[in-house]
């Protein structure tokens, strides 16, 4: 089912309202709970196969090996593979600037340029106009997963996915009431991080993290991250994991093209700052799960003082979803990953910016650390799964929410729990289907199909 009458790109609240509850006919709120794998389903491990084109073959099994630590990191690092089964369920037809890769592990804290710690969604690597229903799937079926990896029954997991997507429904039915502005504005400071768990170990925890976030400093990163080789400064070698590639190396070159190209890519501000500082160092780093196998790397750059700036480097790829939402608007991915980030979040990085390198990859930059934290998955009480559902759920639909279709996805949700009972029915259902898929993976592996290295 999907509704082909897409809306305009400026309509009233009340016209939204409408469009969304006629919507409700059109796709039943309660149509959202199925999942049933296709007759033609692809195989997951030659998906998987798939999207090894173009990465650095000799990292795969390094992907491959984090996949195999649990269901929910397989989740993590398959997003292709849901991409693929998303595309099969109901669409209400309503696009909105997705996160595309929406699980647990992918919200966190930054600091704003104003040194403001907030937390949202913090992974655009497959962001993309596209259903605004599949970030919500994602969301449930992770922490559905999660919950069976923290050994909790699935009456509490999917207690948790009920309780994130309520969340979604109340604030973006909160939302639909702000004017733009006001939505635009809006933030979730880390009170809100600090609020989720009333566990005094986990809390104890968040604290500490929070403090260490607020205290961060580049030069804290000089010393754990580099040496002085030579009377110069260079990132620590620790291969796979982070190694210089030969001088010669095609991609040590497009590494060291890039930075020039990305400045003109900054407003005036941020690149007057930029240029105070000159790379001093590139070295190759193995990070995440699904970016695996990718063209990732860090810079360490000094200014006349030596004081440092660490950026990431990473490479963007076609976003997972374009077979089946509809291909960029940008030529470049790495501008769409940009872009993607800046609607999506409440303020960006100062340093974000993108550019192509001289062998045809898209690379975005940013820093590589600026006051960041994170919650650990591991360990989670079912009243913490619960509590940081919760939060994520709200992140989500703040994100969502910053377009006029706020207006019909709030009017399509309504006010009663319809749509999170079978949302939740299709994370129960999906958290199989990963089950099944990671099996596959592992059977691969052990029959010598595919190497893993498992670290």
């Amino acid at each position: 089912m999907q509704n082909q009458n897409l809306p305009p790109q400026s309509l009233s609240r009340a016209e939204g309202t409408a469009m969304g509850k006629a919507l409700r006919d059109q796709v039943p709120r309660s149509s959202h709970q199925e999942w049933k794998p296709a007759p033609n389903r692809p195989d997951s491990v030659a998906l998987l196969e798939e999207s090894n084109q173009g990465r650095l073959l000799e990292l795969v099994p390094i992907r491959y090996g984090r996949m195999l630590a649990s269901p929910f990191a397989f989740l993590r690092g398959a997003a292709n593979i849901m991409a693929a089964d998303l595309s099969e369920t109901p669409k209400t037809g309503i696009k909105v600037q997705t996160c595309g890769d929406c699980h647990l592990s992918n919200f966190g804290g930054y600091g704003t340029p104003e040194r403001n710690l907030v937390f949202d969604v913090n992974d655009f690597d497959e962001t993309l106009s596209a259903p605004w229903e599949w970030d919500v799937k994602r969301l449930a079926a992770s922490i559905v997963v999660a919950g069976r990896y923290l050994k909790l029954r699935d009456k509490i997991s999917r207690a948790a996915a009920i309780t994130a997507v309520q969340s979604y429904r109340e604030r973006m039915n909160e939302y639909a009431q702000r004017t733009a502005l006001e939505v635009w504005y809006d933030h979730i400071g880390v009170e809100s991080l600090l609020s989720f768990t009333s566990d005094a170990k986990e809390l104890h925890k968040l604290k500490s993290e929070v403090k260490k976030a607020r205290a961060f400093k580049p030069v804290l990163d000089l010393h754990k991250l580099t040496e002085t080789v030579k009377g110069q400064r260079r990132f620590i070698d620790n291969p796979p994991l982070v190694f210089h590639p030969s001088p010669e190396d095609p991609l040590a070159l497009e590494m060291l093209s890039i930075f020039h190209k990305y400045r003109k890519t900054l407003r005036e501000d941020s690149r007057i700052l930029l240029d105070q500082y000159h790379i001093v160092d590139v070295a190759m780093k193995v990070v995440g799960v699904g970016s695996v196998g990718t063209r990732c790397g860090v810079g360490l750059l000094v200014t006349g003082d030596n004081d440092p700036l660490f950026l990431q480097i990473k490479e963007a790829r076609a976003s997972v979803l374009e077979p089946y939402a509809g291909k960029s608007t940008y030529e470049n991915h790495a501008q769409r990953v940009v872009a993607g980030q800046h609607l999506m979040q409440e303020a960006s990085d100062i340093f974000l910016g993108w550019t192509r390198g001289d062998s045809g990859h898209d690379f975005y930059l940013r820093q590589l650390r600026d006051m960041k934290t994170s919650v650990e998955i591991e360990g989670m009480s079912e009243t913490d799964l619960r509590g940081y559902s919760h939060l994520c759920g709200w992140a989500l639909a703040r994100s969502h929410a910053r377009s006029v279709k706020r207006f019909i996805i709030s009017a399509y949700l309504g006010q009663s729990d319809i749509f999170e009972r079978a949302i939740a029915n299709f994370a129960v259902a999906y958290a199989d289907q990963t089950e099944r898929d990671y099996k596959a993976l592992a059977d691969a592996v052990a029959a010598g199909h595919l190497k893993a290295i498992q670290e």
